[in-house]
């Protein structure tokens, strides 16, 4: 299935921020440096809500060069000396925060590749990432400093004490912090670093990603990748403007940056694409409903960007009828399924426009891969009820059966994606690598029909993966956790997803464990207390086994000794049913 917009120009040669600064032309690309957007005026860009800090687009650009160069200029002159030689991986590991912003873009700019880790991360988690990514530098928030500190005290962590910065909040212990580093270069009035060069294949950032199957896994996301959304969007913006809600005249569209910046979803919301238009960015550094109801009406906000979870607590708010919404003229969610009926109570509150847009995406294609339609929009029509959206500009898109072949019209098949915004693969990860690339393809895993029209029906998550406030978690991985207690309490373990989410498409996970001969010892219950609190500590909060732990004689088994975790969730939700029927 062929996207229904107009072809992408073909993607350029350049570095990310040309573009983001540039808005870009082929002598920005060619010349490689930051260019202002000739015909804007100086405006107001952020707003960082926790501090009050507050700046316009020059002083940004200002600050990230300023950044770049105390990141890239020689160590002699005060710099890191980050040559972009292929030897290193920035890890960050903050909140949302300016300093994060800042630190992203210069990255970018001297073309150092980053590694995005979650700040939900438990040292356990840590270990993992940073083992994974292989970072050779460290920028961490000072609340995090302990966790970070605790992580490389393992032995197959090679991330030393001197590589450790603070990324915001306040220094200890005399490390360095990237402020101080800016401040340094800009008292020595170092000269400033250009843009380096890039190409389509130049690492841009690593992602973390559960995939469609097995443990978390790094994204490798490029320059090309990047570039290509940004001709997505702009195609598609000159799609959609003539159908937007308009805001009044004279008015700022207003965001609130709410979502985490470590994720695709924040990333590029709030980060990469926060120089497509004149906009001003409110950032929140962690996500309260009350906060976040209170930063609309205080900032009189136009464009809210969510995920179902945020949405639904948003709507079992008791501020939600009271709080003055009348300035959103567009609601856009992300990352996991938004059930219809919960799109409708959200609806409600909205007074200049009740529909929310909603698409699809995972990292694996940068962002996005499924856009909303709108009604009139490239002379569709009105588009189906309960339509996940129509391919994005340039991107192909395939539904296939389990033997192979392409899927009828209507038929239920895995969806395939294939465009420039596909990423090369995972990290050092061939084997992964092998089964979701194939061909030029990726295999999202998720189950889709598609009409005869090219609109696109989401029917199922991938067999095994779990969406958990819009992050893909493998079962595997709490499979892993809860093998790894040191008392070794279970023979065998199965975890997969069961009706007691926030929506009625969310699934929590539940595990059902065989209890090994120390587990015996011990006695059921008090292997199920054990469990429930090394997971605990283990695990970040959204991956904890809120459907419970059973025990069980023995896990089902396919003949090659496969997990048949539908077993156990099918009879899970019948008792459920049953129990249900008794109230």
């Amino acid at each position: 299935v062929q996207s229904p917009f107009p072809p992408l120009p073909p993607v350029s040669e350049a570095n990310v921020c040309d573009l983001m600064f540039g808005r870009p032309d082929q002598e920005s690309i060619q010349r490689c440096k930051f260019r202002f957007c000739a015909n804007w005026p100086d405006y107001a860009i952020h707003i960082e809500e926790n501090t009050g800090r507050k700046r316009t687009y020059k002083q940004l650009v200002k600050r990230v060069t300023l950044g770049a160069t105390a990141l890239g200029a020689p160590v002699s002159s005060g710099g890191l000396g980050l040559s972009g030689d292929g030897g290193e991986i920035i890890g960050l590991l903050g909140d949302n925060s300016l300093d994060y912003i800042d630190i992203t873009v210069s990255l970018l700019a001297i073309t150092i590749p980053f590694a995005l880790i979650s700040t939900h991360s438990t040292c356990f988690e840590l270990v993992h990432a940073l083992k994974l990514t292989k970072a050779t530098r460290l920028f961490v928030d000072a609340r995090l400093l302990r966790n970070v500190l605790a992580a490389i005290e393992d032995p197959d962590v090679h991330l030393t004490q001197d590589k450790i910065y603070v990324l915001s909040g306040q220094p200890a212990d005399g490390r360095q912090s990237f402020g101080q580093l800016i401040d340094t270069v800009a008292g020595k009035n170092v000269p400033l670093e250009p843009v380096r060069r890039a190409t389509k294949d130049t690492l841009a950032y690593l992602i973390m990603s559960s995939g469609t199957s097995g443990l978390p896994k790094a994204v490798m996301v490029t320059h090309g990748n990047v570039v290509c959304t940004f001709y997505q969007g702009m195609v598609l913006g000159q799609a959609m403007q003539p159908f937007l809600t308009p805001l009044p005249s004279g008015t700022m569209p207003v965001t609130i940056g709410v979502l985490p910046m470590f994720h695709t979803y924040g990333l590029h919301a709030y980060i990469l694409r926060m120089t497509f238009f004149q906009a001003t960015y409110i950032i929140l550094d962690k996500w309260n409903t009350t906060k976040y109801l209170n930063s609309v009406t205080k900032y009189r906000a136009t464009h809210l960007t969510l995920i179902p979870s945020a949405i639904h607590q948003l709507v079992n708010h008791p501020d939600i009828a009271t709080a003055d919404l009348s300035s959103v003229v567009a609601v856009t969610s992300g990352a996991a399924y938004l059930p219809p009926e919960l799109a409708s109570q959200l609806g409600r509150f909205l007074e200049k426009n009740p529909e929310i847009a909603q698409g699809y995406g995972l990292s694996e294609c940068t962002i996005s891969a499924l856009v909303p339609p709108i009604e009139g929009m490239l002379n569709m029509g009105a588009p189906p009820p309960k339509t996940t959206g129509i391919l994005t500009p340039g991107v192909e898109g395939r539904i296939v059966r389990e033997d192979g072949a392409d899927a009828a019209s209507g038929e239920v098949g895995e969806l395939w994606l294939r465009g420039g915004n596909i990423c090369p693969g995972y990290w050092n990860n061939p084997e992964a690598n092998a089964g979701t690339f194939v061909d030029g393809w990726l295999r999202t895993g998720d189950q889709f029909t598609v009409d005869d029209k090219g609109y696109f029906f989401f029917a199922d998550r991938g067999k095994d993966t779990l969406k958990l406030s819009g992050v893909q978690v493998s079962p595997k991985e709490i499979e892993d956790a809860l093998f790894a207690h040191p008392e070794k309490l279970i023979s065998d373990v199965a975890v997969a997803g069961v009706s007691r989410g926030r929506t009625e498409d969310e699934k929590v996970p539940r595990a059902w464990i065989v209890l090994s001969s120390a587990g015996e010892k011990k006695g059921a219950s008090a292997v199920i207390k054990a469990l429930e609190q090394w997971h605990h500590e283990s695990l970040s909060k959204y991956k904890w086994l809120r459907g419970g732990i059973e025990v069980v004689k023995e896990v089902p088994k396919t003949p090659t000794g496969k997990t048949m975790r539908r077993v156990l969730q099918d009879e899970y939700e019948r008792e459920a049913k049953k129990i249900g029927a008794k109230l």
